[in-house]
């Protein structure tokens, strides 16, 4: 690869900001990688790592010079961090953020940027339950999808310059409007997340239950949706008040299509519980043909035995 952005700003170094570290520097994509993240004690340990040539607690003093900004943090933080870093950038600097919320990122920091810089709001969608600059790893991009959702009057350049940078990091790359993302993304990704997190906190409302059996067995598909109920709250709280609206309408269709299955359920009505789960099972498979899942035992997990 060649060097597509001299300095590159990461603000936020966890799970996403982290895994670009990796992959920038295998790449060589940039000649100098800036990091910066509020707490001190993470930075210490994103330096332990080597993510970055430079590290600083100071957002404003990491974006200074950089051609290409990319902004890593909880939803919900967005507004702070433009404000921020704001008054430091460079004119023609493109900054873009991986937010999992996109109408909101856009109200909270568009106002703030200046006309000289080229906000351009996306979002990888890439990830695991992990969070912090330990999670992260190259590769983590690899044949997943990165949405832009830019906002009216995008510089073309800055757009393809940006895509680039994305579809060499292995991403296939889509654009959307930041309204549309936002119902996608609630029924794709925040839905169920949110159903995870309820279903387990459910479990763990039946003490009697909980303190004997749930952990004992859970291999037989509690354990996947404890998978997505480790995600990191803080962000995961975030999406929930900054996507609300699409949230909220997913929700309200979920509960009935589930009134629908209870009542097919109560009712012995065994045709419509096939037609559904022939139907469901069909959209895993389309899933795994899409590359987005591997079809293998267990999803792929590495086991003890096969360590050995």
């Amino acid at each position: 690869m060649s060097v597509l952005f001299d300095r590159i700003a990461l603000i936020g170094i966890g799970l996403i900001g982290s895994s670009l570290a990796h992959d920038i520097r295998r790449l060589g994509l940039t000649k100098e990688i800036v990091v910066a993240t509020r707490s001190a004690d993470t930075l210490k340990r994103a330096e332990e790592l080597g993510l970055g040539d430079r590290y600083t607690t100071s957002s404003a003093e990491a974006v200074r010079g950089a051609d290409l900004v990319i902004v890593s943090v909880p939803v919900g933080a967005s507004e702070s961090v433009a404000k921020e870093i704001a008054g430091n950038l460079r004119p023609g600097a493109i900054v873009t953020d991986v937010g999992s919320t996109k109408a909101s990122v856009i109200a909270q920091m568009q106002p703030h940027m200046p006309e000289n810089v080229h906000f351009i709001p996306g979002h990888p969608l890439a990830g695991t339950e992990k969070s912090g600059p330990d999670a992260g790893f190259p590769g983590l991009f690899e044949g997943r999808w990165c949405i832009f959702t830019p906002v009216a009057g995008t510089d073309e350049t800055a757009l393809k310059r940006l895509r680039s940078f994305w579809e060499a990091l292995g991403s296939k790359v889509d654009e959307m409007d930041a309204e549309h993302h936002d119902k996608v993304l609630a029924i794709v990704s925040h839905l169920p997340h949110i159903i995870a997190y309820n279903i387990v906190g459910t479990a763990d409302d039946l003490e009697t239950v909980t303190e004997s059996e749930v952990i004992k067995y859970s291999a037989s598909g509690f354990r996947d949706f404890t998978r997505l109920a480790a995600s990191d709250p803080t962000m995961w709280r975030d999406v929930c008040l900054h996507n609300r609206d699409a949230i909220l309408e997913m929700l309200a269709r979920f509960s009935e299509d589930l009134a629908y299955l209870q009542r097919a359920i109560r009712w012995g009505e065994g045709d419509k519980i096939f037609e559904l789960f022939t139907r469901t099972r069909a959209i895993r498979r389309s899933i795994v043909q899409a590359g987005q899942d591997v079809d293998a035992p267990d999803f792929g997990r590495p086991h003890l035995l096969d360590k050995k």
